[in-house]
């Protein structure tokens, strides 16, 4: 009798989850019924997302993207349009699809205009705060017309949607945002990131009731409640390269320059008569699988000291201050004794070439110890494991049994951060030390803000540097925790870069910092971002944005360079216009008002806040989204609309197998809720039988 009491029970759990399943296969657009315009597997030509049909080896290809980034370089601004064109290649008449789309963006970028085309015609995106805008999207959608909606995610993450692309049909998104050019060390460079590269979600999977679940893998948790909407599916890398991404560049440095290159790409640079310079990328288009990077260095003897820009927008004044104080001598400072804490991920996604350079990486920093310096290796993955259980001083010993262990290091597991956060933080150097933390990372993790608030409340008198490995590196998350450690973020992008890079942190590290930075000569009617100027390592500008109805014709910046005090006196009369410093200055009260938020200030006041700043200025950011709705409905109301999320490329370097642990393809989250619930099923079952026999 028990027997059969299992079979049965065996049978109604398969039924169940099947029967699910077909429920639930329509809404994830994963089967559509037509037959026409099917292709078979043989048709297909490189990477090509297909969906089933209910015909035995026949497929119905998905929407699929292709992206042109323009970027446009004056000085220290950067203007970026990026072109999203959405195709249904279907022209079955009731393959109604919708196309939704995760990408990156500069971890600084402020979005600012939408645009959907269609045909000859443009709609404008509007912004609107964020339920408001997908609440008009959603109902858009409903109605049969075309629409767009762009959604942060994360600073550095987004979600492109757009609905009812009809059979045959092209829509194309235009984006635009601005950002700053970053300069140190005498070497400006752009960052242009195309891949939002696999994150490692921990925590126990909840259901969000006041938010509908993402297209993502991963399910959300209670430690990233936000989980199935940073994770988008993945291409494996044996079906080719999708998404193909082309990019030019307008570079107008205002300066002689010396050398151009990309560390990322090959590239073509064609020099203009006025100074400009045009870049492009060598091939017509690349696979979007990694950060595209690019430096450029003055001639000799013209590197700027000195950049000041104004901006008239109504009654409010922006300028916008870049001031790089002198270099110190190239001897190193005082020699100050050490106690260096390296904690490496060893996790799956740090697998292929992101291991090899994190170990080359450590490996220089540990030859650079002396002997007056104490050390310890901190390695994680699913689990932490600490080389010595205190540091210990620097000596042939101890040094040599660092270089086994980390020659011996292996990339496998989860991407647990936080637990070994703790134990690099938790530490005291005697006080003749000076402490650094030095964390070797891809920083692919969902809960940032929970690092980053142990980072806020266990720095304790550690400074941390966060070193960004691999070719699609998490720099939102990295910048931050550098920001917030009181250090430096320095990215290696290849095994290559490694030497540069390193030696470029340890002139950093052996050089005194400037500290104690403020800006005199301005009233209390005027708002400077960052409000409280952080330390800096040498070669690093002090850059701060102001805005008020009237501002000072001088101002006075203070610091101290180790124990000498620094001082330099800055004209902002009748500076050089440039338009878009609203712009950076809202951005970075936004970015200003987010840190507030993690510091413990009322959380409905902060948004209210950004509300107001982000509304003003028409950007998108955490409460605040672009929608473009088309007024005339195009989708009859007979015919169904399959929603599509569009595949992402592997970043260049990981291993699927590595962070999957399949040999094709990542368990959905979807199928992952089934089996869950098929397993929860299966133990009642059991238990109630049980309880019958006994």
């Amino acid at each position: 009798m028990t027997r059969q009491r299992c079979l049965r029970a065996s049978i109604a759990i398969l039924l169940w989850v099947s029967l699910a399943h077909l429920l639930l296969t329509p809404a994830f657009g994963n089967e559509l019924e037509q037959t026409n315009q099917t292709i078979s597997l043989n048709d297909v030509k490189g990477g090509r997302l297909l969906f089933k049909t209910a015909h035995a080896g026949r497929f119905l290809p998905a929407p699929t993207l292709k992206t042109d980034v323009r970027i446009s370089v004056t000085g220290l601004i950067a203007r970026a349009t990026i072109t999203q064109e959405f195709l249904n290649p279907t022209l079955e008449q009731d393959a109604w699809a919708e196309g939704l789309y995760v990408f990156p963006l500069p971890e600084t970028a402020a979005v600012d205009h939408l645009r959907m085309k269609v045909g000859e015609r443009i709609i404008e995106g509007q912004i609107k705060e964020k339920t408001e805008a997908k609440k008009a999207y959603e109902q858009a959608k409903h109605e049969g017309k075309r629409a767009s909606l762009i959604e942060q995610e994360r600073p550095n993450i987004f979600t492109t949607s757009v609905a009812n692309i009809g059979p045959g049909e092209r829509i194309t998104v235009e984006i635009e945002y601005q950002e700053t050019i970053r300069y140190d060390q005498g070497a400006f460079s752009l960052r242009f990131p195309m891949v939002v590269g696999p994150r490692y979600i921990p925590g126990t999977p909840v259901v969000m009731e006041d938010q509908p679940p993402g297209i993502g893998w991963a399910l959300d948790t209670d430690r990233v409640p936000d989980a199935s909407r940073i994770t988008p599916p993945v291409q494996h890398p044996n079906a080719g390269p999708i998404n193909p991404l082309s990019l030019s560049i307008d570079l107008a440095p205002g300066f002689p320059l010396g050398t151009i290159e990309s560390p990322s790409h090959e590239i073509l640079t064609l020099a203009d008569p006025d100074g400009h310079r045009s870049i492009t990328l060598r091939a017509d288009t690349v696979p979007a699988d990694r950060d595209f990077v690019l430096t450029w260095r003055p001639a000799a003897g013209q590197a700027p000291t000195i950049s000041v820009f104004r901006e008239q927008r109504g009654d409010d004044q922006y300028v916008f201050l870049m001031a790089v104080p002198p270099a110190g001598t190239d001897q190193p400072a005082a020699s100050v004794p050490r106690e260096a804490i390296f904690v490496i991920d060893t996790s799956g996604s740090m697998s292929g070439t992101s291991i090899e350079q994190a170990k080359a990486a450590l490996l220089l920093a540990l030859n650079r110890l002396t002997a007056q310096d104490r050390f310890n290796v901190i390695q994680f993955n699913s689990i932490t494991h600490v080389l010595f259980s205190q540091a210990q001083p620097v000596t042939p010993q101890t040094l040599r049994k660092a270089v086994h262990y980390v020659d011996n290091l292996k990339a496998t597991g989860g991407t647990e951060i936080l637990p070994a956060l703790k134990m690099a933080l938790k530490g005291s150097a005697p006080a003749s030390h000076l402490r650094q933390v030095i964390f070797l990372t891809d920083g692919q993790v969902g809960n940032e803000d929970e690092l980053l608030e142990i980072i806020r409340s266990q720095l304790g008198t550690s400074r941390l540097f966060t070193i960004g490995i691999g070719s699609a590196p998490n720099s939102h998350f990295m910048r931050k925790a550098s920001g917030f450690g009181r250090g430096t973020f320095t990215h290696i992008g290849n095994t290559s870069e490694v030497k540069a890079r390193m030696d470029a942190i340890f002139h950093k590290l052996e050089h005194p910092v400037l500290t104690d930075l403020r800006v005199d000569g301005m009233d209390d009617h005027v708002e400077m971002f960052p409000s409280r100027i952080p330390d800096l390592y040498e070669g690093e500008p002090v850059v701060v944005v102001l805005k008020g109805r009237s501002l000072p014709d001088t101002v006075t910046i203070r610091g101290m360079v180790g124990a000498a005090p620094w001082t330099t006196s800055i004209t902002l009369k009748n500076r050089e216009a440039r338009e878009g410093l609203s712009v950076y200055w809202a951005r970075q009260k936004i970015a200003s008002l987010m840190d507030w938020q993690r510091y413990g200030q009322n959380e409905a006041a902060t948004r209210q806040a950004i509300l107001d700043v982000a509304l003003a200025h028409h950007l998108v950011s955490k409460y605040t989204s672009l929608v473009a709705v088309d007024v005339t409905p195009i989708r009859p109301h007979d015919k169904a609309l399959q929603s599509h999320a569009m595949k992402t490329n592997l970043p260049d370097g990981q291993d699927f197998q590595a962070i999957f642990g399949l040999p094709q393809t990542a368990t959905s989250g979807q199928l992952r809720i089934l089996l869950g619930l098929a397993a929860l099923l299966a133990a009642w079952l059991m238990w109630t039988l049980r309880g019958r026999v006994a």
